[in-house]
């Protein structure tokens, strides 16, 4: 008898890949398990000390995974699937359902990088739209799960007249995430940076706990990545109901209306203006704000986010066929809730 028969909750078995997005995930009515070791090498960190992860995320040492039962298996990297898979599953656990969260846009050619699963017994979740055209998926079926975010608990204010920019190692990732760019703004605005490996010429971390009473306070947010997928950052700060200022790149161009929710360009003189309207008026911002939050309580709700994946996990736990179950159309039914019903 199936887990979904005797009504438990799914055992999903992941890695810590990426802190926020597994908390966002971990709000589902499902169990997680992620490995930990003495290392703290990445992918075996634990829940760590900065998430509040609740009670249905456990951490398990690696050595004594094998021995565990699970549901589901979901990787999300390439060392994940090519290499720790194999030194910590059992045989019989990397036969389990199996599901490859790509949380990135193709980090070389943007059209034809092909990607590292070509397996037609696995399903391939992109997080944007865009990112699932860019990637060649080989004949892997493929899904798309939008981004969810909780409500931030501190509002927006935007008191502070200067822009702020979270983006972790800024500096070191360079032209991708737009490290030019944002030194050209800032020799022109006030613009502040923050995040981990920023220390040197930004703010450095804000711990989890103090990030939306910091960030409310700036008057806008300020997105210059070029090629990347798209921020959780971004969502964080447009359901708290700030002002999204950035590139007319990737998947921002589906959710920022220019002059009503944010403003985007490939300009970054246009840009630079729009920011300076908001520094000076700031019932614009106010306005601007809240269309921004209106936007991600209807396309990032953390209720549509989790239902969505509830009813993937179950799906594949369940053994339905691959080319049934991924198309798009069964998918997007299968996520509408009461938030977003049309």
């Amino acid at each position: 008898m199936s887990v979904q028969e005797h009504g438990q909750r799914l055992k999903i078995f992941t890695w810590h890949t990426h802190s926020s997005y597994l908390y966002y995930l971990s709000q589902g009515n499902y169990d997680i398990y992620i490995p930990v070791n003495k290392q703290d090498t990445p992918g075996y960190t634990g829940k760590g000390k900065t998430l509040p992860f609740g009670a249905n995320v456990f951490e398990v040492p690696a050595e004594m995974v094998k021995d565990m039962s699970f549901d589901c298996i979901l990787y999300q990297s390439t060392k994940d699937y090519l290499v720790d898979q194999y030194a910590i599953l059992s045989p019989a656990q990397r036969k389990l359902p199996r599901i490859y969260l790509e949380h990135n846009t193709p980090s070389k050619s943007p059209v034809s990088t092909k990607h590292v699963v070509n397996d037609r017994r696995i399903c391939l979740v992109h997080v944007t739209h865009y990112n699932r055209l860019m990637w060649d998926n080989n004949r892997t079926p493929t899904t798309v799960i939008e981004h969810g975010v909780t409500m931030p608990e501190v509002p927006y204010t935007g008191e502070q007249q200067r822009g702020i920019t979270t983006i972790n190692h800024l500096p070191q990732r360079g032209r991708t995430v737009g490290w030019d760019i944002f030194k050209q703004v800032r020799n022109i605005l006030p613009v502040d940076f923050a995040g981990a490996g920023n220390e040197e010429e930004g703010l450095g971390v804000i711990p989890y706990a103090q990030l939306s009473a910091f960030r409310g306070k700036y008057r806008f947010y300020f997105h210059p990545v070029r090629h990347t997928s798209l921020a959780l950052s971004v969502c964080e700060a447009m359901m708290q109901g700030m002002p999204v200022v950035g590139l007319a790149t990737t998947d921002l161009v589906t959710v920022i209306e220019n002059g009503k929710n944010g403003f985007i360009h490939t300009d970054i003189t246009y840009l630079i203006k729009k920011m300076r309207l908001l520094l000076d008026d700031p019932e614009l911002a106010i306005k601007i704000g809240r269309e921004a939050q209106l936007t991600a309580m209807k396309r990032f709700n953390i209720i549509r986010f989790t239902a969505g994946w509830e009813r993937l996990f179950h799906t594949v736990c369940g053994g339905e066929m691959a080319e049934t179950l991924y198309n798009e159309q069964w998918f997007g039914k299968q996520t509408l809730t009461r938030e977003n019903k049309p």
